[in-house]
């Protein structure tokens, strides 16, 4: 299992991609640490051809958010709204916290 710097319900922004979406923020939805990608809210919009299974299902052409690679994010810090790095805090109890490395507040 890898470990992956982003958690579900960070804020995160794109860093590459077209520019139609560079630079967007978006919440993460979901995280596969077997595949290091995640599900960011907003972003990575693409459609698909869905039949109904079963009755009252949609279908036609939808919109759905599509995996994005976790390299490709990086966290935004709640306490300075910029994109950071994220740094570790151990504490003398042997707690572990994570940190801005812009500003130095705790997540």
């Amino acid at each position: 299992m890898n470990k992956l710097h982003v958690k579900t319900g960070d804020t995160v922004v794109l860093l590459t991609g077209d520019a139609k979406d560079r630079g967007k923020t978006g919440k993460v939805l979901e995280v596969s640490p077997e595949e290091g990608k995640v599900i960011v809210e907003g972003l990575n919009i693409v459609k698909k051809h869905v039949k109904p299974r079963k009755a009252g299902d949609p279908s036609g052409i939808i919109e759905t958010e599509s995996p994005i690679y976790a390299c490709k994010v990086q966290i935004v810090c709640p306490k300075c709204n910029k994109p950071t790095r994220v740094g570790h805090k151990i504490y003398a109890d042997g707690k572990k916290d994570r940190m801005c490395k812009k500003c130095g507040e705790t997540f």
